[in-house]
């Protein structure tokens, strides 16, 4: 009797596991299921798993950007600047369009308020850049 009840209950869990990753997808715009997805994405066939998903997907919402994305692939994780150069110039027009829309939304935006470090550093480098003579350090003179 009860080894029946095996299947039902996978069956269960299953569902209630897909319901709650529905939940947090959907919750505070997936701000909890994030990093639940980076824990998963360190196994290896699980991020391949979801580097597959992801490609699909963009090659259905976008093609000009996927294959911007194949060509650009080829280069490795940590191209030369010139054989970016060389390959951002073999795209075509549409490519390179869709390209650089997707780099401009990766971008972190500047509406972020800025903590205490970042506004000393940006102050800083401002101040640097309008007294290119002083570079942050007192000049004595002798007589």
């Amino acid at each position: 009797m009860s080894y029946f009840l095996i299947p039902l209950i996978i069956l269960l869990v299953l569902v209630v596991l897909m319901g709650t990753v529905a939940f947090l997808s959907r919750f505070r715009n997936g701000r909890y299921l994030r990093p639940i997805i980076m824990a998963l994405a360190k196994i290896g066939w699980i991020r391949r798993m979801f580097e597959k998903a992801s490609q699909a997907q963009i090659e259905r919402n976008q093609p000009e950007l996927a294959s911007a994305l194949r060509k650009l692939k080829r280069l490795g994780p940590n191209p030369d600047p010139r054989k970016v150069h060389q390959a951002l110039m073999s795209l075509t027009v549409a490519e390179r369009r869709a390209y650089m829309e997707a780099q401009e939304a990766q971008a972190p935006q500047q509406d972020e308020p800025m903590n205490r470090q970042l506004r000393r550093g940006q102050a800083k480098i401002q101040s640097t850049t309008t007294r290119p003579g002083s570079a942050g350090r007192k000049s004595r003179r002798r007589k």
